[in-house]
C-alpha cells in the first residue's frame, strides 16, 4: 500500500472519523482507523460497534491496499507534520512508513481483515432534508435527550414522519423538546436515533441548503452529508407517549423577549451552585415577571417586562432546564403558556409552531425559598 495526499485534507478527515473510534475495546482494531487506498482516493473508516463514520479524500495511489492504524497515534502524527503533503507506505509485515518534509515515522499497523464490517441498512427508505434545517432541528431537541440510561430509549431522539412533515421529539423526565418541519416525504415512519449519533452528526452539518440523505433500515440509519457517511444503530423500546404529556389547556399566556428573559434568569441564578441548589421563583403578573432566588449565599431579585394575560401565577423552576430551553429557542420573542403552579410551562415561537419546549416546574415551599 502506497499513496501521497494532502496533509490538510487527511488531518481534517482523521479528526472527524476519529470521534467514532473506540477509546478502549476488546477488539484492538476498533481502536484504530481503517485506511483503504484505491484508484484515486483513500477511504477512512471509524467504528465503535454503535456508530460508524466513513469519508474519502483524493490521493495519488501507487499501490492499493488497506491497513488499520492506531487512531490516536496516527492522528497526532498527521496533525504535527510540517509539510503540505503526506507520503504513506506499508509493507507485507504491516510496518507503515509515514513521511512529511524531513519528518519520518515507522509504526506497526493491524491487518484490515481484523476490522469488523460496518452494518448495512439494506433496502432502507431514503429521505432528503436540507442540511441547515436538520442542523437546526437537532440543535433544538438534543438538549432534552436523557443523559442516563434508566430508560435507554430516551437517550435518543424520536423521529416521526407523516403527512409531509418530520417531527423530532426528545424527553428526559424533566423537560421535552419538539421540533417540526415540512419535508418532501409521504411515507409514515417512526424511529429513535441515539443522542450520541446526533451529536456527531451535528458537527458535520453545514449551514447551506445542500441536502442530507437519511436512509432508514430496520435496525440502523445512515446519513450522507458533505462527503461523510455516518451509520448508526437505532434504539429499540417504547418511547414516551409525548402527546399525552402535553397540556390540554392553558389559562395564562405571556410574550417575552427571549434575550431579556434569559439575561434575567442568568442573573438570579448566580447564587445557585452544585452545592447550593434552589429553584428560581417566577411571579407572572400584569407588571411582567418578577424573578427571585434564595440560597445560603444570599437573595437575588429581578424583573423582566412581559405581556401577560390571564391573571397572576407564582411558579418555580430549575434554572438550568429553563435556560436550556431559552438558549435553544432561536427567536427574538417567545410565547409562554401556563396552567398552574404544578403544570409544565410551554415555550413556543410567537408565530407558528415549529418548536415546542416543555419544562416541568419545581414544587415551591410556602414563604421564601
Amino acid at each position: 500500500m502506497k499513496f501521497l495526499c494532502s496533509r490538510q485534507k487527511l488531518n481534517e478527515a482523521v479528526l472527524n472519523v476519529q470521534r467514532t473510534v473506540s477509546s478502549k475495546s476488546s477488539i484492538p482494531a476498533l481502536e484504530g482507523i481503517l485506511l483503504t487506498a484505491e484508484e484515486d482516493h483513500i477511504r477512512l473508516c471509524g467504528y465503535n460497534l454503535e456508530i460508524g463514520m466513513t469519508t474519502e479524500i483524493p490521493a495519488t495511489v501507487q499501490e492499493p491496499g488497506s491497513i488499520v492504524m492506531s487512531a490516536k497515534l496516527f492522528g497526532d502524527i498527521i496533525r504535527r507534520f510540517p509539510d503540505d503533503n503526506v507520503r504513506f507506505q506499508s509493507d507485507d509485515k504491516l510496518v507503515s512508513t509515514i513521511e512529511s518534509g524531513e519528518s519520518k515515522f515507522s509504526i506497526s499497523g493491524i491487518p484490515a481483515q481484523e476490522y469488523p464490517e460496518l452494518p448495512s441498512v439494506g433496502e432502507g427508505k431514503s429521505i432528503q432534508i436540507p442540511a441547515s434545517i436538520l442542523k437546526s432541528m437537532i440543535r433544538q431537541t438534543l438538549f432534552a435527550v436523557a443523559q442516563n440510561d434508566a430508560k435507554p430509549i430516551h437517550t435518543g431522539t424520536l423521529f416521526e414522519l407523516s403527512e409531509g412533515k418530520i417531527r423530532m421529539v426528545s424527553v428526559d423526565g424533566y423537560r421535552m423538546a419538539i421540533r417540526e418541519e415540512a419535508v418532501a416525504n409521504t411515507e409514515k415512519n417512526r424511529f429513535v436515533v441515539p443522542g450520541k449519533t446526533l451529536t456527531e452528526l451535528l458537527k458535520l452539518l453545514g449551514d447551506g441548503d445542500d441536502d442530507v440523505e437519511m436512509v432508514v433500515g430496520m435496525r440502523h440509519i445512515l446519513f450522507r452529508t458533505g462527503g461523510y457517511t455516518v451509520i448508526s444503530r437505532l434504539l429499540e423500546g417504547e418511547f414516551l407517549d409525548y402527546r399525552a404529556a402535553l397540556p390540554k389547556e392553558n389559562k395564562m399566556e405571556a410574550r417575552i423577549s427571549t434575550q431579556e428573559f434569559t439575561a434575567s434568569l442568568e442573573r438570579v441564578s448566580l447564587l445557585i451552585t452544585e452545592r447550593l441548589r434552589s429553584p428560581v421563583r417566577c411571579m407572572f403578573g400584569e407588571d411582567g415577571i418578577r424573578l427571585s432566588c434564595s440560597t445560603a449565599m444570599g437573595r437575588a431579585n429581578d424583573r423582566v417586562a412581559a405581556k401577560v394575560q390571564g391573571g397572576e401565577l407564582e411558579i418555580g423552576f430549575n434554572s438550568r432546564y429553563l435556560l436550556d430551553a431559552l438558549h435553544n429557542a432561536e427567536c427574538d420573542e417567545v410565547r409562554v403558556m401556563l396552567n398552574g403552579p404544578l403544570s409544565p410551562m410551554e415555550i413556543l415561537p410567537c408565530e407558528g409552531n415549529s418548536f415546542l419546549f416543555l419544562v416541568l416546574p419545581v414544587r415551591l415551599k410556602s414563604g421564601v425559598e
